[in-house]
């Protein structure tokens, strides 16, 4: 028999029993956040293709379909099952744990669960790679090995809407057995686009904005399904019949194929019903393994479910083993933000826009996945073989990827503007708006070190935003909280840098500033992070795209003069107001910062830097020179002021005004930043050295005995300044991670891997798995999962690897 690749699974991977539950996963910390429970597995899909998730109990209940929502709920008739014969004896299992928790698919047989005494297989992860290793109940050995094809650098396939599941089989016995694969799907063609073509946004407990979501599940009328072959291949595929041609958000199509092999025999049934007992599917399949091979394209009427089911059968030698590829494929090319504001997607440059290109998606799949493995595992394999990097490290780089499968990802098709199109992570499915520059200062490490080019155009987009103002005045939540005076504010003013890229239900990229929790014209770190990151972003992708620079200097030069004029006292700083107005909008801090003081020098070192490669290439505005110039006069006047407004002999105070004692644990990140951009260093390096230790010993070592991770501010002996305060108490995984860089790059990397060690822990152990939190807390809850700053765990791979190459 054809034996396909087989892969080895990786040592470093996440790993779960098959079905086993958790004792005490984190729920939410406040009733609002989203709370999906514990069972996430690694999701499937290309970046901006909408995706799909398969958890460790064996479900498919994860349905980012629509570009930006969230639908999380269990679809049992979408499911792998598996029966076996040795000629005496047969079992037929579907292979989900858990049975509907309605009364369909009431004749089917579910995979039973792991126990603590008794495994009935593993699963394991390795973004984009997982597998299920099915144990002790099968006489076969059987693997299912998923991925989608992604891998560095790749801006066309990582964009596909496309899954693989390879599967493998081995007769370890003595007597032959006949296995049968069966895929089931439901036609679910038209379900994930909102119902509400106007939601209505309200404000959370919190203060922060949230809009309602209602897909049409369930609404399958019109739905039909057929069969599609040719000598190599076989596909059920799932379409809708529309009246025009014209193709909007929802409208597309789903597909399952496989390939034809040698004695395989391929069995099909077209249109079962998924809202049944299941026994159109499952009489025949648990007696044989067979299907009937029923045919039937009659559109679904009201309230009507229907399903596609395709069954491999194939007997194996004692010895022997095969492999069978399956694929899932979709096809939805149109992604609506506010009604009528259209997008295609990236993929639809490569596959067409009329929504019927499921099966060539599933084809291409099958001709080419080998091909795509091998290019991921190229990708994958040098970090893998490093002996430096400890296997828990490996296994988090990789898996907190999951959040550009995920995070509600916008990839857009191609334009003469935008030659690979536009890109967008949400900053977590609460806080539901694109790229929030704040977060993404620690966040987009991993995009841009795999996909640089993605990483940019982000860039672009804020540098072509700082220009724009909008002057409709909203409800700021945190004013209306405090029972302010005046609650409204501008929604976005001209040279301000915005906070966030937009939110699905508006048009995003066009209309910045959906966040309203705090009014974010009044952020004293957003330009400093916006010229940092265009700084960086240039110098980590090879320094010759000058041409990026260029196109972000305009937004530099405004952004910060408009940050310049908060310097009320002219000591060339600019101040905090007193209000949570920078990253931890909770939080107040006033006068200048350790925060955004520090970044606001690093900023002004960045931006002499960009004058001077400007003006090396004869590109910039004719006053280039002089800005060059008002920018060294500023850190001049600043360097000094920052050391003395808050340097204590120890570390870096929160402020210079507010009187507290705190330690802050990101006091430097300004710092961090210049030395990884290669900048003179804006405080001593004794000092900095001196603050990173006191950091490490009261916010890491001396709060919970370093069991959670570093929280983000407390007082030197590791207490609480305030017991009823917020942020300061929590410990936030991505300031964590782009902490751990620091340690890193001071030399201190067993302090950094301790404190990674910790937070890893507590996301990978206790059910937070590829919904990574913003924030934990030592009582063992979460607050806004699915949280982009965490991909900063790669700004800790680059410190590392920097060091390692400079070292040699």
């Amino acid at each position: 028999m054809k034996k396909c690749f087989s892969s080895v699974i990786p040592p470093c991977t996440w790993s779960r029993p098959i079905g086993l539950g958790w004792d005490k996963p984190y729920t939410v910390r406040y009733a609002s956040n989203i709370d999906d429970g514990p069972w996430h597995g690694m999701p499937l899909g290309g970046f901006g293709a909408g995706c799909i998730g398969r958890s460790s109990r064996g479900d498919f209940n994860l349905w980012h379909i629509d570009g930006g929502e969230h639908t999380f709920q269990n679809i049992p008739a979408c499911q792998f099952s598996v029966f076996e014969s040795n000629g005496i004896c047969s079992q037929a299992y579907a292979l989900a744990t858990e049975a509907p928790d309605n009364s369909t698919l009431s004749e089917w047989k579910w995979y039973p669960a792991s126990t603590q005494t008794q495994e009935t297989g593993s699963y394991h992860a390795l973004y984009p790679r997982s597998w299920f290793v099915y144990e002790n109940v099968f006489q076969a050995q059987l693997t299912c090995e998923q991925f989608s094809p992604i891998w560095a650098e790749n801006y066309q396939e990582t964009s596909y809407p496309v899954a693989i599941f390879h599967w493998h089989a081995h007769n370890p016995t003595n007597t032959s057995i006949t296995l049968s694969i069966m895929l089931t799907w439901q036609n679910m063609v038209g379900w994930f686009t909102n119902a509400l073509k106007s939601p209505e946004v309200r404000i959370r407990d919190d203060g922060s904005p949230v809009y309602a979501y209602q897909p049409l599940l369930d609404k399958s009328q019109g739905n039909y399904n057929f069969i599609a072959e040719n000598t190599e291949y076989f596909s059920c595929i799932c379409s809708q019949v529309r009246g025009d041609d014209s193709v909007a958000e929802g409208d597309g199509s789903w597909c399952i194929a496989t390939i034809k092999q040698p004695r395989v025999e391929v069995f099909y049934h077209n249109r079962w019903n998924p809202a049944g007992t299941g026994e159109d599917v499952w009489q025949s399949f648990t007696v044989d393994g067979s299907l009937p091979n029923y045919q039937d394209t009659t559109p679904a009427s009201e309230n009507t479910q229907i399903g596609v089911a395709i069954a491999v059968r194939f007997t194996l030698q004692p010895g022997e083993s095969l492999a069978i590829p399956f694929v899932v494929s979709w096809d939805f090319p149109v992604t609506e933000f506010a009604s009528g504001v259209n997008y295609y997607r990236r993929y639809t440059d490569f596959f067409g826009r009329s929504g019927n290109h499921a099966g060539a998606i599933a084809s291409t799949a099958l001709t080419e996945y080998q091909t795509w493995y091998k290019k991921i595992q190229a990708w994958q394999q040098p970090i893998i073989d490093r002996q430096d990097l400890p296997d828990w490290l490996k296994m988090a780089l990789f898996n907190e990827l999951y959040d550009l499968t995920s995070g509600g990802t916008l990839w857009s098709a191609a334009s003469e503007r935008d030659p690979i199109g536009q890109f967008a992570v949400l900053e977590c499915l609460d806080y539901r708006w694109y790229e929030s520059l704040d977060v993404r200062l620690y966040g987009s490490f991993g995009l841009l070190l795999l996909f640089p080019e993605l990483e940019k155009s982000v860039m672009r987009a804020f540098a072509r935003a700082i220009p724009h103002s909008d002057h409709h005045q909203r409800v700021i939540g945190y004013y209306y909280t405090i029972g302010a005076e005046e609650t409204t504010a501008a929604r976005k003013v001209s040279g301000a840098t915005p906070h966030d890229l937009g939110a699905p239900n508006e048009h995003v990229w066009e209309k910045t500033n959906y966040t309203c929790y705090q009014d974010c014209n009044l952020w004293k770190d957003l330009g400093s992070d916006f010229v940092l990151q265009v700084y960086r972003d240039f110098l980590l992708t090879g320094a010759d795209d000058v041409q990026f620079l260029a196109d972000c200097w305009e937004g530099i030069v405004q952004t910060l003069d408009y940050l310049k004029a908060f310097d009320l006292d002219g000591d060339g700083i600019p101040e905090n107001s007193g209000a949570p107005d920078q990253t931890f909008d909770d939080w107040r801090l006033q006068g200048v910062s350790a925060y955004c003081g520090g970044l606001w020098l690093a900023a002004l070192e960045a931006a002499i830097a960009i004058c001077d490669i400007l003006l090396r290439n004869h590109i910039g505005t004719k006053n280039t020179e002089d800005l060059k110039a008002r920018y060294q006069l500023w850190l001049a006047q600043s360097l000094p002021v920052y050391q003395e407004k808050l340097w204590n002999g120890q570390y870096f105070r929160l402020d210079s005004e507010s009187g507290s004692d705190v330690v802050m644990a990101d006091q430097l990140c300004g710092q961090f930043y210049a030395r990884l951009l290669g900048l003179p260093d804006i405080v001593p390096c004794d000092r900095a050295l001196s603050a990173l230790q006191t950091v490490y010993d009261a916010c890491f070592i001396k709060f919970s005995h370093g069991e959670f991770g570093a929280a983000n501010g407390v007082l030197p002996d590791g207490s609480a300044e305030n017991p009823n305060a917020t942020h300061p108490l929590e410990v936030w995984t991505g300031i964590n991670f782009g902490l751990a860089a620091f340690l890193v790059q001071m030399g201190m990397e067993d302090e950094a891997l301790q404190l990674t060690a910790s937070v890893v822990q507590q996301i990978y152990h206790h059910g937070l798995q590829f919904r990574t939190p913003e924030a934990i807390t030592a009582s063992g809850t979460f607050r806004a999962s699915t949280y982009l700053r965490a991909m900063a765990i790669w700004a800790i791979y680059l410190v590392i690897t920097t060091k390692k190459h400079s070292d040699k």
